[in-house]
């Protein structure tokens, strides 16, 4: 594939984590106005106001059928999942200590496809798996000093985003995205409003925050859209390692939005969870790498 093609989609996918990294910084600056169930009902209508207007305009079919289909309900249950608990962690824990925890997305992923998918994975990536999630562990650092049990909520939400990403493989290519995408925006707004009452009931919303919703619906959209054209224009082994990006945008937030100091076992573990992650990309490069060769060199059909 062309260099320039995979420097695109480099490019598409660090601004996807830029925009879903200032997303969540917009939600952590009013979760101390707003309760999670509102804000996510409140950026859910517009995220799917956003998002049915687009599907309209592109002709994009919106059938019921389709969205019933088991595996599109299993990951709207995922998707669903993974946002309260994000979104609470969130509310509760340190934004680059958050962000940091979600670096080990590439590792849960890999380690469903071994478990539930049956995927190929070798003692090298096994191996990285286990350090990547010892990592974890040196940033949430489960013991009397220095633990936070919100910190928990960041893990089921990287584990909820894993098996949604895993259930997502499975979805045949017959379903278009947006179809997903709109039910599952929808879904979400339709849980807050039912969480509203029993987690804290309405709140006032001022102008400025009301913006604010409004602004981080759009980035989620554009956050979807830039990662689903980064996988379409480059080799998801080179392009797929920029996501770490998101955590840089994280760091410098939350330093300079938040005030927050990371301390060292906040920052060394990121490092070994990135860097575990890194690796595990490399060696599914490696893995690969062969059967491209075979295929690169077979005679035409």
């Amino acid at each position: 594939m062309a260099s320039s093609e995979n420097s695109r989609g480099a490019l598409f996918m660090a601004l996807a984590m830029a925009a879903f990294t200032c997303n969540d910084a917009i939600v952590k600056s009013i979760t101390s106005e707003l309760g999670v169930a509102q804000i996510m009902a409140v950026r859910g209508v517009m995220a799917t106001a956003l998002i049915y207007c687009v599907a309209r305009y592109l002709g994009v079919t919106l059938s019921l059928k389709m969205v019933m289909h088991p595996l599109v309900l299993l990951r709207t249950f995922f998707e669903i999942g993974a946002t309260l608990t994000f979104l609470s962690a969130l509310a509760h824990i340190e934004f680059a200590a958050a962000s940091s925890i979600m670096q080990s997305l590439p590792l849960a992923v890999t380690l469903g496809a071994a478990l539930f998918l049956g995927e190929p994975v070798g003692w090298r990536r096994w191996t990285a798996i286990s350090v990547g999630f010892l990592g974890v562990l040196l940033i949430i650092r489960p013991g009397p000093e220095g633990f936070t049990p919100a910190a928990l909520l960041a893990v089921a939400a990287c584990f909820f985003t894993a098996s949604r990403d895993l259930t997502t493989r499975r979805i045949t290519a017959d379903i278009p995205t947006l179809t997903v995408t709109l039910f599952t925006s929808f879904a979400n707004t339709v849980v807050g409003v039912i969480l509203i009452a029993p987690m804290g009931g309405w709140q006032p919303i001022s102008t400025p925050t009301l913006g604010y919703l409004a602004l981080a619906s759009v980035l989620v959209f554009a956050g979807y859209q830039a990662v689903i054209k980064a996988m379409r224009v480059g080799e998801i082994s080179f392009i797929a390692p920029f996501r770490y990006t998101g955590l840089l945008w994280a760091l410098v937030i939350g330093i300079f939005l938040f005030g927050e100091h990371p301390n060292a076992y906040m920052l060394t573990g990121a490092a070994i969870v990135i860097g575990s992650g890194l690796y595990t990309f490399y060696r599914e490069r490696k893995r690969r790498s062969p059967v491209a060769e075979k295929a690169s060199v077979a005679p035409p059909a």
